[in-house]
């Protein structure tokens, strides 16, 4: 009986312990279960082989969208699952597992919902103690997310890729130890190292490259880059010494790759090749500052030195000296033979002066037939015995064009460049000064300048009316005033109608609004070449008013008056004048028959050719010419002969005092004589008094102007 009771304790242990146990398995189950189904992990199990059907799955199937005893009741049903372009793949490798014993796959899986997700799959082969495969398990894990951030680096990446092999900068990236683990294709045809073959190398024995200046290696830019921790470039021009030895030259700049703890990781070098733009710029920098057609430094290039040699003597008290050289027969050779013997003859000038100057000197062409010279640390007495062997081989240079020889000479000025000189314009005003000074005193001499030298003080007052004359025409501060012609004889004479005169003057107004008599700017206009520019306002202003106001009565009817305008030596020579003048006449309706052109006789004598066609022209259509200032010049009945004028003016010089000078009084009658046997009618300048006019009467001069006759008065218009 004890026995009995004992066992059924014990019974009863066994069946309480079994029970907690099951309790405990049950537990476990629920709790594995419970796991199971609340990871983001799919687990399952399938058969060995075969088919491969699944035997379980994990309730986080769910998660895809499904039931578990979708798979468990279907066989096929997880492959129906798997994308059919993925699907081949699955499969093969599932027939690989017996040989792998696990494997790990990523393919896309069709979500309940209809679309794909890409899981990974990882599966492993559990074998018995025989080593016979019992079963597969495996688990489902959703990679969708990742896959497509991976595939966002991915296009980011290549379009990175895609962008560094296109563009066209070339591009090395380096380690945090400066060796090489990118070159782009630029970078690869400029340094001539591959890829491949640079990969791992040292920057510098890749990237070699010179201070183009100094000839030295460059400065090493990763050291630069991580000291600095910032984008670096080397200021100085440099060059690349390509692999082959070929130097280019570059642009460049390297920056910093940093991580997230901005520690730095590696550099990016980014260069480009420049060396045909900088050849170019040097070339244009070249063309900037020299003369296309001798190599010589321009008058750009000039200026810049003679500032600095300006600066020089300012500051070390050293003493240079500029030349200034203008030829003088220079346009004969332009007018007679072309621009090609004018260039050829600067060229062969230009060669000879540069063996007579000094390598520390400088030669230049100014422009046109002008040159100067910087004469360094060269004291007076020097500079003018190299003047002087200039003007001497100039002399002994016979300039040959074809078959005509010119006899070349040079009017030279000499300045001292000082520390008491002043700006650059004031030294180059002063050479300009002392060259006119040379050409004035003769020609083909040096001409040294001094402060106190009175023809040039005259020269650089011309030269402020010339800004003042510009200024004048640029605020059209110029006036037109008239002076009458009146006849001294009965005008019913066989030669030309009767007819009074006007001669038009022009004044200047000035900044005050003062008038400016002609003869103190018109000297300065002669010499600096504005002539042309003051004929054209006159006859353009003229006109212009001419048709609007003859109706007004403000002008003397055109039908009983002839207005006179004068022409420089300076428009008779320009070749554009003549079309201007006719484009004028015809734009504003005047009659020719009402105008009449005066120029001098020292012009017209000088531009003979040129004068004569001019003459010739205006008169076929219509206009009248009139010779001023006739008997100034020794030839003047000489070349009468040839000049088809109407109307001779009698230089005033002769006329004001023909009453007490015989002398004067036998030039006028000379002048009178002729020009009436050669059909010419013929004005008397400087009238001033009725005595005047009485004797004018007596030797049968035609016309009389003066202020005795009538004072200029101002033409309104």
């Amino acid at each position: 009986m004890v026995d009995l009771i004992r066992v059924n304790a014990e019974l009863r242990q066994q069946i309480s312990r079994r029970v907690r146990a099951e309790q405990v398995l049950l537990e476990t189950k629920r709790r594995l279960r419970r796991l199971l189904a609340s990871s983001p992990i799919v687990i399952y199990s399938s058969q060995p082989s075969g088919d491969y059907g699944i035997t379980f799955v994990s309730e986080s199937i769910y998660k895809l969208g499904y039931e578990p005893q979708q798979f468990l009741e279907n066989s096929w049903f997880w492959q129906q699952c798997v994308h059919p372009e993925d699907l081949p793949q699955v499969l093969a490798e599932l027939g690989r597992l017996s040989e792998l014993g696990q494997q790990l796959l990523e393919y896309r899986f069709l979500h309940q919902a209809g679309h794909y997700r890409w899981i990974q799959d990882q599966r492993k082969l559990i074998r018995d103690e025989a080593s016979n495969p019992i079963e597969m398990i495996g688990s489902w894990q959703d990679i969708t997310e990742r896959k497509q951030m991976e595939q966002a680096l991915f296009q980011e990446k290549e379009l990175a890729q895609i962008t560094l092999e296109s563009i066209g900068d070339a591009v090395i990236t380096t380690d945090a130890a400066g060796l090489i683990e990118y070159l782009n294709p630029m970078a690869e045809q400029i340094t001539g190292w591959r890829a491949a073959q640079a990969k791992g190398m040292p920057l510098a024995e890749v990237f070699k490259t010179l201070n183009e200046t100094t000839r030295q290696p460059g400065e090493n830019l990763i050291e630069r880059v991580r000291s600095s921790g910032r984008v670096m470039g080397l200021a100085y021009p440099t060059l690349l010494i390509a692999r082959d030895g070929t130097e280019y030259a570059i642009d460049n700049s390297a920056a910093p790759i940093c991580d997230r703890d901005s520690q730095m990781i590696g550099t990016v070098i980014v260069f480009r090749d420049v060396t045909q733009h900088h050849f170019l710029a040097r070339k244009l920098t070249w063309q900037a500052s020299h003369d296309p057609l001798t190599g010589l430094v321009n008058r750009r290039g000039f200026e810049q030195r003679l500032a600095e040699a300006i600066t020089s003597a300012q500051e070390t008290s050293q003493q240079h000296m500029l030349c200034y050289l203008d030829l003088d027969q220079f346009k004969v050779v332009n007018d007679t033979c072309g621009h090609m013997a004018g260039d050829e003859l600067l060229r062969q000038l230009a060669a000879r002066l540069q063996n007579l100057v000094r390598t520390s000197d400088l030669l230049a062409r100014l422009g046109g037939d002008e040159f100067g010279i910087i004469l360094h640390q060269c004291p007076l007495e020097a500079a003018q015995q190299i003047g002087n062997n200039i003007q001497e081989t100039i002399r002994d240079f016979p300039f040959i064009w074809q078959d005509k020889t010119f006899a070349i000479r040079a009017s030279i000025g000499l300045v001292a460049i000082t520390s008491d000189s002043g700006d650059l314009n004031s030294v180059l005003s002063a050479a300009d000064s002392a060259c006119y000074a040379a050409k004035d005193s003769g020609r083909d001499r040096v001409h040294v300048y001094q402060a106190d030298d009175r023809e040039l003080a005259q020269q650089r007052g011309e030269r402020q009316w010339v800004t003042r004359i510009l200024k004048a025409l640029d605020e059209n501060r110029l006036c037109l005033y008239h002076q009458a012609i009146v006849p001294i004889l009965d005008p019913a004479l066989p030669i030309l109608p009767a007819i009074g005169h006007s001669e038009i003057l022009l004044r200047m107004i000035s900044e005050t609004g003062e008038i400016v008599p002609p003869m103190a700017f018109i000297p300065a206009a002669e010499r600096y070449g504005l002539m042309p520019a003051l004929d054209r306002w006159v006859i353009r202003t003229f006109f212009t008013n001419y048709s609007r106001h003859a109706q007004e009565q403000i002008l003397i009817p055109a039908a009983e008056h002839l207005y006179t305008i004068n022409l420089s030596g300076a428009s008779i020579n320009d070749e554009q004048f003549l079309p201007f003048l006719k484009e004028q006449l015809a734009l504003h309706q005047i009659s020719p028959q009402t105008i009449c052109f005066e120029i001098t006789e020292t012009a017209a004598i000088t531009n003979l050719g040129r004068a004569v066609l001019l003459i010739n022209e205006l008169k076929a259509i219509g206009c009248y010419f009139a010779l001023d200032d006739f008997g100034s010049g020794m030839s003047s009945f000489a070349y009468l002969k040839n000049l088809p004028v109407d109307y001779l003016k009698i230089d005033g010089n002769f006329v004001k005092d023909i009453v007490s000078d015989p002398i004067d009084s036998a030039m006028v009658e000379c002048i009178n004589r002729i020009g009436h046997v050669i059909g010419i009618r013929t004005i008397a300048e400087f009238v001033e008094n009725e005595v005047i006019l009485a004797k004018l009467l007596e030797l049968g001069v035609d016309f009389a102007q003066g202020y005795g006759i009538a004072q200029p008065c101002f033409l309104r218009l």
